[in-house]
This record gives C-alpha cells, structure tokens and sequence, in this order.
C-alpha cells in the first residue's frame, strides 16, 4: 500500500492515538468513570491511530483516494 498521510496528518493521529489510549487506560484503572465498553472502543481507536499514524497508511484514505502526502 502507498504512502498517503502526510507529516501534519500523521502527528496528530499518533498524538489523538495517544490520548485514546491513554482514555482507555484510565477507564479501565477506575480513574474515570465511564462503561467499559468505551475503554474497548477508546482502545481499539488507539491502536488504529497509532497504526496508521506510524506506517503513514490509510486505507480509508486509498478507498476515498485522499492523499495528504
């Protein structure tokens, strides 16, 4: 897959993938109080932006042919 997240694109999704995950550790530590289900959903949001943030590849982005690079 080609390369289709530019710099400013990919910083803020590794930054809004680390707060996701850090929101989803909290939930889960009781250090906010919010249903499970959402620290599943914060973590899966995590993994996503951080993927996608660090090999600078989107597949949403390569179906809609969106390139920020």
């Amino acid at each position: 897959m080609n390369r289709n997240v530019g710099e400013i694109d990919r910083a803020v999704r590794i930054g809004a993938g680390a707060v996701a995950g850090l929101v989803s550790l909290a939930i889960l530590a009781d250090r906010i109080a919010a249903p499970d289900v959402l620290a599943l959903l914060a973590g899966i949001a995590a993994v996503v932006l951080l993927a996608t943030g660090y090999l600078s590849t989107c597949g949403l982005y390569a179906v809609l042919g969106v390139d920020t690079r």
